[in-house]
């Protein structure tokens, strides 16, 4: 007899899943029994956070949904921080969780793991929830999930099974699984007017967000044909090369570029929502758009929030661009010495005059990271050095450089994440870029790491406690209260979960740590502290 189980995890991989994220429990292991026969893999975290982290990681690595598998209850509470952080950030992501007996749902009777309503609690933070009460609507519910996550703006989705239908009989049901839908092409009136408004620019300005990592070809002809300065969010980092002329980097909410900004008659915005943590990270409300705005969003809502649009293109990004390249033609004759790439270069002159000196030794340490493993991925957590990179660190190619600082914002993204990330890129240097306290939030996943032999390298940016909330709690005269935290022998705890550790002391030495993590198949962890001599010039 086929169980409903089984024929999950069957699908799954006619879907194209390779690996699945979870945590055994009582109320799950029917999700189990048909694995072996499958070429799924299965990787065990040591928390159900810690499984969302991962699938995350490995979708934004990917473009495939992360999918987990995970426990009633407790197994949902855990995991939702994991999907917020995902939810904001546009991040495919399955989630498949058991939840009681079909007669036992919403009536309170103390059952085990048992909540009022799992649906209503991942509510916010989930594209969907279904709950699916017979295993008939299983191949139905999967093609709808997969809909969303291929053809729509991509969010988590949760599926719940209640454990009488986990285990019920499933070779009758017919597993067809409806067609992905094609992503949706611009109008082509729209395409028009946006064209007239472009050929009219004198000194149009390129927005691009995370919607454009797919993209990356039609984002640099549109970027050359508009002779336009461009600036990426922070999941957008790579889509324009590192290095090109028109490349203002990731810097929206600093001066220099808000007053590019402000000259610009015509700002294009693709695939970004224009939200705080890419524009205003300095949160003084002071990002401003005076120029006409052309908007292309595959999310209809997102079109005219934070920013109304004068021309709103519903449409996958690439496809709007294509249509765009192809309505605009050779508009100008871009150059190093072009107009736009003029403008580009003064702002970035000025941003190179203004980076504190604060940062010198975080942008050596980047740098030196970038220069010995130059198609390196980062998975950062909110820590200093990446707050610092997020501006300082330009990408070789896209889908290489993410963190949990923008968006929802959480701690102790950044191990986890990183494990997903190398699961999907193993041919890929992944470092985890993470500070001590963020790490003590997941930092039983170096077991996790270990036993999915996956070679991270976790860069542990060691300022023994909160420094960052430190440092605000003082510049507003706020007793320092809770952020000198208990800082742990970090390397011996690394060297006790099976990984290798050492503190790096001096540039020379990360470098050549950092070319020896090849050598593993362990996680090496990478200790530096933030007031060392060599990075402190001292």
């Amino acid at each position: 007899m086929l169980t409903c189980g089984e024929l999950l995890v069957q699908l799954l991989e006619d879907l194209g899943v390779h690996v699945v994220f979870g945590i055994p429990g009582v109320h799950t292991v029917e999700l189990y029994r048909g694995l072996p026969a499958t070429q799924i893999r299965h990787i065990t975290p040591r928390h159900e956070q810690g499984a969302g982290f991962m699938a995350d990681g490995y979708a934004r690595v990917s473009g495939k949904p992360g999918v987990c598998f995970i426990i009633t209850g407790p197994g949902m509470t855990n995991i939702m921080t994991a999907m917020g952080q995902a939810y904001a950030d546009s991040i495919p992501m399955l989630v498949i969780s058991s939840v009681n007996k079909t007669e036992q749902l919403g009536m309170g009777g103390g059952r085990l793991h048992e909540l009022p309503s799992q649906r209503n609690l991942v509510s916010g933070v989930s594209a969907f929830s279904h709950t699916l009460m017979r295993p008939d609507e299983l191949p139905a519910t999967l093609s709808r999930a997969f809909a969303i996550f291929n053809s729509a703006r991509p969010r988590p989705v949760h599926i719940e099974i209640p454990i009488d239908v986990i285990t019920a009989p499933a070779d009758h049901v017919d597993r067809k699984l409806g067609a992905i839908p094609s992503r949706p092409s611009p109008c082509p009136d729209a395409i028009a007017r946006a064209v007239n408004l472009l050929n009219s620019a004198r000194r149009p300005l390129l927005l691009l967000g995370g919607g454009t990592s797919d993209a990356g070809d039609e984002a640099r002809g549109l970027a050359e044909a508009l002779d336009a300065p461009t600036a990426c969010t922070i999941n957008a980092k790579g889509v324009l090369p590192k290095g090109h002329p028109l490349a203002l980097g990731s810097n929206q909410s600093l001066p220099p570029v808000r007053e590019l900004l402000l000259n610009s008659d015509v700002v294009l915005a693709i695939g970004t929502e224009l939200g705080e943590t890419d524009y205003d990270v300095v949160f003084d409300g002071n990002f401003r758009i005076e120029g006409a705005l052309i908007r292309i969003d595959i999310d209809p809502e997102q079109l005219n929030r934070n920013f109304p649009a004068d021309v709103a293109i519903l449409s996958d990004a690439r496809r709007a661009m294509s249509a765009l390249l192809a309505g605009l033609g050779k508009r100008t004759q871009y150059s190093t010495e072009s107009p736009g790439t003029r403008r580009a270069a003064e702002a970035r002159a000025r941003l190179e005059a203004q980076w504190p000196a604060s940062w010198s030794g975080q942008r050596c340490t980047l740098e030196v990271l970038q220069h010995t493993l130059p198609n390196v991925i980062v998975a950062g957590d909110s820590t200093q050095p990446v707050y610092s990179g997020n501006h300082l660190f330009e990408a070789n190619h896209p889908r290489s450089w993410f963190n949990s600082a923008t968006g929802f914002g959480t701690l102790g993204y950044g191990l986890p994440a990183a494990i997903g990330a190398k699961l999907a890129a193993p041919d890929h240097p992944v470092v985890a870029l993470v500070g001590d306290g963020g790490l003590q939030f997941t930092l039983p996943e170096l077991a996790s790491a270990v036993e999915a032999k996956a070679a991270i390298i976790v860069l542990l940016w060691n300022n023994r406690g909160y420094g960052e909330i430190k440092r605000f709690m003082q510049s507003r005269d706020i007793p320092a209260i809770g952020v000198d935290i208990y800082t742990p022998d970090f390397l011996a705890v690394a060297a006790g979960f099976g990984c290798r550790a050492e503190r790096a002391s001096s540039f020379e030495h990360l470098r050549q740590l950092l070319q020896s993590a090849g050598d593993s198949d362990r996680p090496l962890v990478i200790e530096i502290i933030e007031d060392a001599g060599f990075l402190t010039g001292g």
